[in-house]
């Protein structure tokens, strides 16, 4: 009996094992199929979380960067605002820029901008060195929002949008988190510089995920027909652009610039001096900040889904958006009030929870104020209203890092910021309300 020639055997071996990845490759395509616009939304948590690794090394290091080079607290506080400047003008340039180029280019570019520019705080050697690196990276940053919730509205119905911009608004506390756990190892094994070079360069990753998996809805391979019918299932109200000149008269618009200009500056105070309090206040060392600022971003992590998922779950009930998104953004904001008396807390663990409870009221309000512009305004829009709103809060940020910097400076007292913090939502809600009582969609037609 003649036995199968070798090569046989090989070709038969070769067959199998390309049937079993193709059988594979199917399985994996039947999971996601229908649902590949959650793959999406991974792809947004993942960069909305290097984006605030970025943003939350400095305050990480405020400690050894004030001993280093000699800042006060006034100094620490222009460092700041630097960022929050040129954030600010980012807004003006980068959300319309997003909407001319759109989503997959747009956020691509801004990526590579602000990661080069994280890296480059590693060749600062002065105050104004910090400060042109600092206003470089909030230039860059400027893109992340108005990218993200662009792209949401682009791969999700309505009544998923909410919980959608709740999943990836989680990275801001992700970053948040994850930052203090690895950063103060770095500085002290290999230098602070090599804190910002490290950050930085993670956004190239991302950068391949974005570029290898991005598409429009209309445009992409895993997008099926039902997946696709679903996302636009709502009504088609408009094609064209708009310009900013016919977004700033709507009352539309400063439903989202007023809810930003008053919260945004509490996030940006979380950020950048929550870990110098925990060090001031309850003693703790450079290396022992990680785990109770992974606490407090871990629990306002739950604060961004659950708040975006009360709103959602209220809509798919039969609850008015208007309704759903009020109702949620109250609860949140009701989170926060307990906050103003933190600073009487003498025990670290009781202070760390009152903070996390605040950011997650935080980033549950901020998930359905964000989404509040895709209710209010077609999706092509969507980008620039972003731009608009994070530039009145950039402009707050700006106000808050002056404010505390100069309160610290006089009375060394952190009394003042968290009453700020306390009182911001709701006078941001009462003022949301009072613009538009009823969320009504604007009638703008396109240029």
């Amino acid at each position: 009996m003649k036995k199968n020639p070798p090569i046989a055997e090989a070709s038969t071996g070769l067959e199998a094992e390309e049937a079993s990845r193709a059988k594979s490759a199917l399985k994996t395509a039947a999971v996601f199929a229908g649902r590949f616009r959650w793959m999406i939304c991974a792809l947004l948590f993942l960069g909305v979380t290097k984006n605030y690794m970025d943003r939350q090394v400095l305050g990480v290091l405020k400690g050894p960067l004030q001993h280093e080079f000699g800042w006060n607290e006034i100094d620490y506080g222009n460092v700041v605002f630097a960022f929050q400047t040129a954030y600010a003008l980012g807004m003006v340039f980068v959300g319309g820029l997003i909407d001319r180029l759109g989503t997959r280019i747009g956020y691509a570019a801004v990526m590579v901008f602000w990661s080069v520019a994280s890296m480059a705080h590693a060749i600062a050697g002065s105050l104004g060195g910090f400060m042109a690196a600092r206003a470089a990276l909030g230039f860059g940053e400027a893109g992340v929002f108005p990218a993200s919730i662009k792209c949401v509205a682009e791969w999700f119905p309505k009544k998923e949008r909410a919980l959608a911009t709740g999943i990836f608004n989680a990275g801001t506390s992700v970053g948040a988190m994850v930052t203090p756990l690895f950063i103060p190892w770095i500085a002290v094994h290999l230098g602070w510089r090599w804190a910002f070079v490290i950050t930085g360069s993670l956004g190239f990753a991302w950068l391949l995920l974005w570029l290898a998996m991005y598409r429009r809805p209309e445009e992409h391979a895993q997008c099926t027909a039902e997946e696709l019918a679903l996302i636009h299932s709502d009504p088609i109200t408009f094609s064209g652009g708009i310009k900013w000149a016919k977004l700033l008269p709507l009352r539309q618009t400063w439903v989202f610039a007023v809810g930003k200009f008053l919260t945004d500056p509490v996030w940006w105070f979380y950020l950048f001096w929550i870990p110098d309090y925990l060090q001031r206040v309850h003693g703790l060392r450079l290396g022992s900040i990680g785990l109770p600022i992974f606490v407090i971003y871990l629990i306002s992590d739950i604060g961004s889904v659950a708040g975006g998922w009360l709103s959602s779950s209220m809509i798919r009930r039969g609850i008015s958006a208007n309704a759903a998104r009020k109702t949620a953004m109250l609860v949140c904001s009701v989170c926060v009030v307990p906050i103003a008396m933190v600073y009487r807390v003498s025990g670290l663990w009781p202070a760390t929870l009152l903070i996390g409870l605040a950011a997650a009221g935080h980033q549950g309000f901020s998930a359905n104020l964000y989404t509040l512009t895709s209710d209010l305004f077609p999706s092509r829009a969507v980008a620039s209203v972003v731009g608009i709103g994070g530039m009145a809060g950039a402009i707050g940020g700006m106000l808050i890092a002056e404010i505390v910097g100069h309160v610290l400076q006089w009375t060394s007292s952190y009394a003042v910021p968290f009453f700020i913090a306390a009182t911001a939502y709701l006078i941001a809600l009462a003022c949301i309300h009072t613009l538009s009582p009823r969320l009504s969609p604007t009638q703008i037609v396109a240029d």
